[in-house]
């Protein structure tokens, strides 16, 4: 489990292609401190296994289904990428539920900085657009945000200040692949209604007449 308070960026310093996925070595100096092999890792908001540490840097395989729903197939040598370690009971969770399982990826739409501020439009497949909520959160290259407002492909965020500083999301482009991880729970409340109401029922249904609504019958003797 994650936050999605980003702890800082850090570089990609080695990428190797291998049979099935890529091995990505990223440089995460002091992040690594106390860092385990088989421990998790949320890099760009996605959760990876440490396999190798050593000298301040971690290995990580990213498996095909990864690289399909992910932008980690994008990344080369000299990339930055956001880090966040595991959460630990007993820390202070300042931001949300992240899980690190990434729903699919979006495309800067549009930038739009002001002083201290910056606003960001994210297109997505419409698939997804049941699971955006107004004020609700997204993670966002595992950056836990609000979400400000929705259309039918698209939502915005704000970022303050030390987002930008903290994260690969103060040097967005338009057209920049982004990684999206939308709000666990919204994702089973609307899955859950969506799937009550596709079930048709397996047995017959048949309502009952009320009196008032049942057809007219003469009084007896009368025909």
């Amino acid at each position: 489990m994650f936050t999605g308070i980003v702890q800082g960026t850090r570089p990609v310093t080695a990428v190797e292609e291998i049979e099935g996925g890529r091995r990505l070595r990223v440089q995460l100096d002091h992040l690594s401190g106390g860092l385990k092999r088989g421990a998790s890792v949320a890099v760009n908001g996605t959760c990876l296994t440490a396999t190798e540490i050593q000298d301040g840097w971690g290995e990580f395989d990213v498996i095909a289904e990864t690289l399909r729903c992910t932008n980690l197939g994008a990344l080369w040598v000299g990339d930055l990428v956001n880090i966040e370690r595991s959460a630990r009971v007993g820390d202070e969770i300042g931001g949300h539920h992240v899980s690190g399982h990434i729903d699919g990826t979006g495309i800067l739409r549009e930038v739009r900085d002001s002083p201290n501020n910056r606003e960001i439009v994210v297109e997505h497949d419409r698939k997804w657009q049941s699971f955006r909520i107004p004020k609700g959160w997204i993670a966002i290259d595992g950056a836990s945000l609000t979400i400000v407002k929705v259309g039918e492909d698209w939502f915005s965020v704000a970022l303050i200040p030390e987002t930008l500083s903290q994260t690969i999301l103060g040097t967005a482009k338009v057209r920049d692949a982004v990684n999206l991880e939308f709000d666990h729970t919204v994702k089973i409340i609307v899955q859950t209604v969506e799937a009550l109401f596709s079930t048709k029922p397996s047995f017959p249904i048949r309502l009952a007449t009320s009196a008032r609504n049942a057809a007219p019958t003469s009084p007896p003797g009368l025909r």
